[in-house]
């Protein structure tokens, strides 16, 4: 401190305003003198630091984000830096709540020494896994400085913890759920007690929890002999571990060992005798990771405080089950008396996974509620990707998903497509493309109507779903009116084929030859009647709440809809004859608009009292001059009926289609026009609230319009156009969406490999209705991709494997899969992973031989099929599969020390049963022989497969040793013969009191032959 900053603590009064740092290699921004002179000029300044930095040079850095109060505070004992970790408050007791103090949110930077770390190369995973691991948020590591940063939301110990050092247990960060407070076990050990824990939020005894996790994470055979509560198993649980212990990777594993984030933390609670060494709240359960002085079985879990003399039995269970009258810790009455999930139940970290069909898994907050929930309740959610076939009730209507799903892509099937066929590993798929011409548009968009249309006609759904399904039929009305062609005069009907395969259209009358010149002004003709056509409901809807005395309002209203005949009688019955007259012209001539113009400007010249006439007549005078703007500048209409005022009464009537949506979309830009909202937001009524604003989406209609009117652009919205939400509320739903885009593509009205997040989006959708089939029919539809030409197989392998219950119990899907090109060994392959898992081994062989497994096939059958077989005399069903095996021996690797013994079993005992009847005197002999190498051919396999093999199939073996002795025994001989015959058959491996048998046996012929001798 300079003399200056000391003259100006001496001069305060002795309270201990301001932090002390007494080692010369640390540091603090602020520096110290500086929040002395600070204090001075601010009093009251170190209690609101803001952006408080303390450090040690070379080692790294906190930084605490806002104020800091630093009043007081001895750093030096506070704050402890490390080799690659930090330290903030070591003593518990003297530790501040959460936010106070330095016991708050910050930014770590330690400096780590690369020489000691792994690899560049994998360093940054090993850095996100141990910041994840101890509830941090990796932020970056830089590679030449070696700084690795990350953010903290309190503090305890972070960073690479050194071997020896003792861990400091984090505190819990959510306050709602207290951490299970843990005493001193008494001397027998059984009356532990853990209040507020999850063991105590279950209903369930604590004092089992050491009995539980050997339990649940128990080795494969359950009487392994113990050492010190830890079996004996040498088996490893990661490839960290792995490393550690490999002999090629010892340097590397000494480097890893010191990566753990609770680096010997339990390991020291498992060493001490009974008391615990702190005091302070521990966390329910700790974790022995990697340490040689425990051997490679060191991966249990171990509770807080345990003393050594616990009793500890392992057993073998499946899992663990909550009694059937205990409340279970998972929401919603479907899900009681579940199993407890492990990872959850024995304190790891639990955060959020996914299920099959939109099930999702966490614990916390509920979706969408913020704040509620325990931690150590399980929350099970499923994404509602079914909305579109629920009624008003929420209940699904089987009518109605068939209309929305099955029928729609069965009427997208007939159509006209070509194929694009890719060859990959020996497979070929057959990927699809619909095409069809402008001309039978029409008739498309008539059909999608149609099926539309019969939906409409399902009881019960709700008034948004009406609303939106009103709303297709006018955006495939749409399609048809902007990309649809018609036939000129020098054109015939359609070109292609007049019957579409399949497709069941009724044809239209031929149409009237139109000159060529005149097609754009058709196309704006039935463009403004589809305008008409969908607003018409809602200025009738409006018009029918005025009363007949504002009739000029509702002439007004019938004008915004084009509904200029009705406009013109209901002036006429109202006796206003020259405005019915100035009606009939509306939207005609631009001459009548000038005139109508000029005669405003004049009253306006000329000063004329416009308080003796109308508003809403002013209205009119203006809308029908062509002032748009002027006329509606206090009303509010939607943006269809404003684009069609533009329309009709402002651009004159020969102006092309373009030039009126490119007016409008300047207009919009310019904020003069209403915002072409979705009709759901637009129209409504929604049954839920959306967060929605001005600026985020189209609706999809307009979006149509931009397209046609940038034809010859590239068209630079289609990502946003083909988003659920620019139709629908509902953002999961891509049913209609996904046929627009395939026809709009089909008639070339664009093109484009990047929409694979609708196509994807719209497979999901199918997978949760479980329409396995379709799905695969939507990714057959995916363009190809040069950088990715193996996307369309890995998708449907996935779908076959992760859906196989659904797919393969329908017969419907499974004929429509094959029906599709799929090769049948994809469809094998995800029934063999099915069938392995729910234990149908021998179903599993069979799949993995149909789809060419062979090494899969080869262990299946060795370890799970072959002894119960054999051991049920079912030798036929032996021979047929190893004869189908040994055509691909070469690719199986052991194959002479597996399937390949029960093939030469087969032929060696059919050898030695036709020997038999021969008189040969070199039989026995050459018996011997072959019995000798195939006996040691069945010890090496149980060398080369051991705990592989289950008892069944040693007992199968020794059955096969036994015939082939009791063959090799029967068979004449000399003495000699027999005595090598039986060294050969004490090699076998047979049970002991065969052996002794044998033995026995091999006595009594020595004897004999001595006293032949």
């Amino acid at each position: 401190m300079n003399p200056a900053a000391a003259g100006l603590a001496g001069a305060m009064n002795s309270d201990a305003v301001f932090p002390v740092l007494r080692h010369g290699d640390y540091f603090t921004r602020p520096s110290i003198d500086e929040l002395v002179e600070r204090e001075a000029a601010d009093p009251g300044y170190c209690g609101r630091v803001p952006n408080f930095v303390v450090g040690r040079v070379g080692y790294g850095q906190l930084c605490f984000p806002g104020n800091t109060d630093v009043r007081g505070m001895d750093l030096n004992d506070i704050v402890k830096f490390g080799r690659h970790s930090v330290e903030v408050y070591k003593d518990e007791v003297g530790k501040p709540p959460l936010g106070q103090g330095l016991n708050k949110a910050a930014e770590v930077m330690l400096m780590l020494d690369l020489s000691v770390l792994p690899e560049p190369s994998t360093l940054v995973e090993v850095l996100k896994c141990q910041t994840r691991k101890q509830g941090a948020r990796f932020v970056s590591f830089e590679r030449s400085s070696g700084r690795w940063r990350f953010e903290v939301d309190h503090f305890s110990r972070f960073g690479l913890v050194d071997e020896e050092e003792e861990d400091v247990v984090m505190d819990e960060v959510v306050a709602r759920q207290p951490i299970a407070e843990v005493r001193d076990p008494p001397a027998n050990g059984h009356d532990l007690e853990l209040s507020r824990s999850l063991p105590a939020h279950l209903g369930l005894d604590p004092a089992k929890m050491q009995e539980m996790r050997m339990a649940m994470f128990s080795n494969e055979e359950g009487d392994e002999d113990m050492e010190d509560g830890f079996p004996s198993d040498q088996r490893y649980f990661s490839s960290e571990r792995m490393n550690v212990d490999s002999p090629n990777s010892s340097a590397k594993g000494s480097r890893m060992r010191s990566l753990s984030p609770l680096h010997g933390s339990s390991l020291k609670v498992s060493r001490r005798s009974g008391a615990l060494g702190r005091k302070e709240p521990q966390a329910l359960l700790e974790y022995i990771v990697n340490s040689s002085e425990h051997g490679p079985s060191s991966h249990g879990i171990l509770m807080s405080g345990q003393n050594k003399g616990f009793p500890v039995r392992m057993t073998k269970v499946d899992g663990f089950k909550l009694p059937a009258d205990q409340t279970t810790p998972v929401t919603g009455k479907v899900y009681t008396n579940c199993v407890v999930d492990a990872a959850l139940f024995m304190g790891r970290s639990f955060r959020v996974g996914w299920g099959p069909n939109g099930i999702l898994v966490h614990s916390g907050s509920l979706v969408n509620r913020p704040g509620t929930g325990l931690s150590s309740v399980i929350h099970i959610e499923k994404v509602a990707a079914d909305k579109v076939v629920r009624d008003e009730k929420n209940k699904v209507k089987e009518d109605l998903a068939d209309l929305c799903f099955s029928d729609l892509m069965d009427l997208h099937r007939r159509l006209d497509r070509e194929y694009l066929e890719t060859e990959s590993d020996s497979f070929k798929l057959k990927l699809q493309k619909v095409v069809a011409s402008c001309f039978v548009l029409p008739d498309i968009c008539r059909s999608y109507i149609d099926i539309i249309e019969r939906q409409l006609e399902v009881s019960d759904l709700s008034l948004s779903s009406r609303v939106l399904l009103m709303h297709q039929v006018t955006v495939w009305e749409l399609i048809r009116v902007l990309f649809s062609e018609r036939a000129t005069g020098n054109q015939l009907e359609p070109t292609g084929d007049e019957d579409q395969e399949g497709m069941i259209l009724d044809k239209k009358e031929s149409s009237v030859a139109i000159d060529p010149e005149a097609l754009p002004l058709v196309r704006r003709a039935d463009f403004s009647n589809w305008l008409q056509d969908s607003v018409c409901h809602r200025v009738q809807g409006e018009a029918g709440s005025l009363n007949d005395a504002r009739y000029l309002e509702h002439i007004i209203l019938l004008l915004t809809g084009r509904q200029l005949d009705t406009a013109t009688e209901v002036a006429a019955s109202r006796g206003d004859v020259r405005l019915a007259i100035l009606l009939s012209q509306a939207g005609g001539s631009m001459l009548n608009r000038s005139d109508l113009a000029q005669q405003l400007d004049l009253w306006k010249t000329n000063g004329l009292d416009f308080d003796y006439i109308e508003e809403d007549r002013l209205k009119i005078y203006e809308l029908l001059s062509g002032n748009v703007q002027g006329a509606l500048v206090d009303s509010s209409i939607d943006w269809k009926r404003y684009l069609g005022l533009i329309m009709w009464y402002q651009l004159s009537p020969d102006t092309s289609l373009d030039i009126i949506i490119h007016s409008y979309h300047q207009l919009l830009g310019e904020g003069k026009v209403p915002y072409p909202v979705p009709v759901y937001i637009d129209e409504g009524p929604l049954d839920e609230s959306l967060q929605w604003s001005p600026g985020d989406r189209f609706d999809i209609s307009f979006y149509l319009m931009l397209l046609h009117a940038n034809q010859d652009e590239k068209f630079g919205m289609l990502k946003t156009m083909f988003s659920a939400f620019s139709s629908s509320y509902d953002p999961l739903d891509y049913h209609m969406i996904w046929h627009q885009r395939s026809i709009l593509e089909a008639i070339g009205a664009f093109s484009s490999n990047d929409l694979q997040v609708l196509d994807l989006s719209f497979v999901y959708q199918l997978l949760c209705l479980g329409k396995c089939h379709w799905a695969i029919y939507v990714i057959l539809h995916m363009p190809h991709l040069d950088d990715a030409p193996y996307i369309h197989e890995k998708l449907i392998r996935e779908i076959l494997s992760q859906y196989c219950e659904s797919w393969s119990n329908d017969e419907t899907q499974r004929v429509y899969i094959a029906e599709l090109g799929i090769p049948a060994e994809w469809m094998h392959e995800a029934l063999a992973l099915f069938s392995e898992y729910y234990g149908d081994q021998q179903s599993a062989l069979e799949n993995y031989i149909q789809c060419g497994n062979w090494k899969k096939a080869h262990t299946i059958f060795m370890t799970s099929v072959a002894h119960s077989l054999f051991l049920s005399s079912n030798f036929q069903e032996i021979w047929d599969i190893t004869r189908a095996l040994e055509d691909h021996k070469s690719e199986i690797a052991d194959w002479e020390l597996g399937a390949g013994i029960y093939i030469d079993f087969f032929i060696l005992k059919n050898s030695m049963q036709e020997e038999s009847t021969m008189d040969d005197p070199d039989a026995l002999e050459k018996k011997n022989e072959s019995c000798s190498t195939f006996f040691g051919r069945l010890n090496d396999s149980l060398l080369i497969w051991g705990s592989k093999l289950p008892v069944e199939a040693r007992a199968c073996f020794s059955k096969m040793a036994e015939e082939l002795c009791e063959l090799l025994i029967n068979s004449p001989g000399e003495g000699n013969l027999y005595m090598d015959c039986f060294q050969t058959m004490l090699n076998a491996p047979v049970p002991d009191d065969h052996r002794s048998t044998y033995l026995q046996e091999a006595v009594s012929v020595f004897t004999d032959i001595l006293c032949r001798d």
